[in-house]
């Protein structure tokens, strides 16, 4: 079987991010819109090839005071980075449905490199219009002070408000091409 290339279903995959709150919770929060592509080989894993694009206006915590904050200058700086890139480098199999995948994240121009844990890729079904669609989701942890995120507040019993490292999952929903749908 040759490669086969996948959209990502903008309506049905999101990012989600997790960091510590005032060194005693986790705060989470997700980006509503994900594109991109993927290039897939089954039967040689290596010359596949994910592109994803997460759209940062769309971030939400579920307090709009913070996401206006994490827009603003001193997080995201949406009005002059308005997206998280993501490239593959290199693409391992590590199981039968998982991957560990190389590539460089872009936040807020700055680029490096990082390795995402894929996992739960599935077998491709059909859905009630024909399409060819398939899911997985995808993890790496990153340091927020890495990528120019440094923005915080010492705390009086010590730490800070905004932990440093943060994890990151990608749930995605994959649309096989028309021109390469399968009889």
């Amino acid at each position: 079987m040759a490669a086969v290339t996948y959209q990502i279903d903008t309506a049905h995959s999101h990012a989600q991010f997790k960091v510590r709150h005032m060194m005693i919770a986790n705060v989470r929060g997700e980006f509503s819109k994900v594109t991109g592509h993927v290039i897939f080989d089954a039967e040689n894993p290596g010359s596949s090839q994910i592109k994803a694009d997460i759209d940062v206006s769309t971030i939400s915590t579920r307090e709009p005071q913070r996401d206006e904050h994490l827009k603003s200058v001193d997080f995201f700086d949406v009005s002059r980075y308005p997206s998280i890139a993501f490239t593959s480098n290199e693409i391992v199999a590590s199981g039968p449905d998982s991957f560990e995948v190389t590539g460089n994240l872009t936040i807020r121009g700055v680029k490096r490199p990082v390795i995402l844990t894929v996992e739960g890729l599935t077998p491709e079904a059909k859905d009630p219009w024909g399409n060819l669609r398939r899911g997985a989701s995808a993890k790496t942890h990153i340091s927020r002070k890495s990528f120019g995120l440094e923005w915080n507040v010492a705390l009086e019993a010590g730490g800070f408000l905004v932990g440093h490292d943060v994890e990151i999952t990608i749930y995605s929903e994959l649309i096989r091409r028309s021109a390469q749908t399968a009889a």
